[in-house]
């Protein structure tokens, strides 16, 4: 059970109070992130560690970016996990993934 919630207070940091350039950084992760989980879902579905480690790895820096600095951590574990072709953290990461899908949603 993941016990925080995503944020834009980061981004609103890295904007300093540019709206434009807090726009610009949203789009990035409502256009990058589906992509990424899309790609992790296929690697999942081909049984792929190599991939899904890859694809754990490239979602991580969105992940922090979201203020999510416990799920970082899980995030982590999990890609450290797929690396020695072990799924334990899949729930949790999965978990992740759905929390911030529906939070994209509502920016």
């Amino acid at each position: 059970m993941i016990s925080e919630e995503p944020n834009l207070d980061y981004i609103d940091q890295l904007a300093r109070d540019d709206d434009a350039v807090k726009q610009m950084l949203i789009d990035v992760l409502k256009n990058e992130f589906p992509t990424e989980q899309q790609e992790y879902y296929d690697s999942l579905a081909e049984k792929d560690f190599k991939k899904l480690a890859s694809n754990v790895h490239r979602m991580k820096p969105k992940i922090s970016i979201l203020g999510l600095e416990k799920s970082y951590k899980l995030a982590n574990d999990y890609e450290h996990n797929l690396k020695n072709n072990n799924l334990e953290g899949f729930e949790g990461f999965e978990e992740l993934l759905q929390l911030i899908s529906s939070f994209l949603k509502t920016i």
